[in-house]
């Protein structure tokens, strides 16, 4: 039972991201998702020899894939978005299964598949569309995986085994199978999506019991406006975000200001996308937030209670 399960969850990995990576690391998708299935079913003593695991390659250190080609155009941005000590706050370490929700464009993608590494597991994972309110978030959110499928064999990544998932799709053998759920710069949009429920409820999930969160945000000033901190504007209130992880069956476990950006006052009239790298002002506007840097940030880790 276990191994034609394995091959049919390592066969969707495979058909759902063929990357680079994949193309490279069959073998240990095959590998990782039969961990998985160790620990729901218990090992199968009567393993064929084509079950054997594949070789281990060593670990790349963090230097090292900050450093990489593949990274030549996001380097930019590490002056504001700090990935080593983002990362190690967040207690991330090569072979952990780790979820990117809402990747995007792939920024942390280049950066964590690489560092976790051929015994690790790389899920991409995109909201519902049936969880939002409104039907241009419905779009948006179907659209989402699609892109990502159709960019990411350009980003020569090897590493971690990749897979793409609508949180609809999430096959049930990974629940209670992963190591952290990473959310970066996505809580708005979950807020006025009416989406978070249900992601926030699918994520606690995935979690194992010792699983964790964590969110890089950006930061509303505690005495912001109610009406400007409902998700349209970007930026959102550090307590309201506590208080909705709490809500959702979350503890926080630690916070930091390693992407705080006091320069930023966090009030814009056109919300955080007038900052770097978005610039989404006038000529005027432009010239008044190029040079502050991106948004001041939150940077919070929580557990499942």
């Amino acid at each position: 039972m276990r191994r034609s399960i394995t091959t049919a969850l390592a066969g969707a990995a495979l058909a759902t991201m063929a990357t680079p990576a994949l193309a490279q690391e069959g073998n240990s998708t095959r590998q990782v998702l039969g961990r998985i299935l160790d620990v729901i079913l218990g090992p199968d003593e009567q393993a064929q020899p084509d079950d054997a695991a594949a070789p281990v390659v060593a670990p790349v250190s963090m230097d090292q894939v900050l450093a990489a080609p593949t990274r030549n155009e996001d380097r930019a941005r590490d002056e504001w978005r700090h990935p080593a000590e983002t990362l190690g706050f967040f207690r991330v370490q090569p072979g952990q299964t780790v979820v990117d929700y809402m990747p995007a464009s792939g920024w942390y993608t280049r950066v964590l598949v690489p560092y976790l590494g051929s015994q690790g597991l790389y899920i991409g994972l995109t909201p519902d569309p049936a969880a939002a309110d409104a039907e241009r978030f419905e779009t948006y959110f179907a659209g989402l995986p699609g892109k990502f499928r159709e960019a990411a064999p350009e980003w020569g990544l090897t590493g971690a085994p990749m897979a793409v998932y609508g949180s609809q799709d999430l096959p049930e053998e990974l629940n209670g199978q992963v190591d952290r759920v990473l959310i970066f710069r996505e809580m708005h949009n979950l807020l006025r999506s009416g989406a978070m429920y249900t992601e926030l409820s699918r994520i606690r999930g995935l979690l194992k019991p010792d699983g964790m969160v964590g969110i890089v945000q950006h930061r509303a000033k505690e005495s912001a406006p109610a009406a400007y901190t409902l998700g349209g504007n970007g930026y959102l209130r550090e307590t309201d975000v506590i208080a909705l992880m709490r809500a959702h069956g979350f503890e926080l476990v630690d916070s930091s200001t390693i992407n705080a950006n006091p320069r930023d006052p966090a009030n814009w009239e056109g919300g955080v996308w007038v900052m770097p790298p978005g610039l989404s002002g006038d000529d005027a506007m432009d010239a008044r937030t190029r040079d502050l840097g991106e948004s001041d940030r939150m940077t919070l880790l929580f557990r499942k209670r």
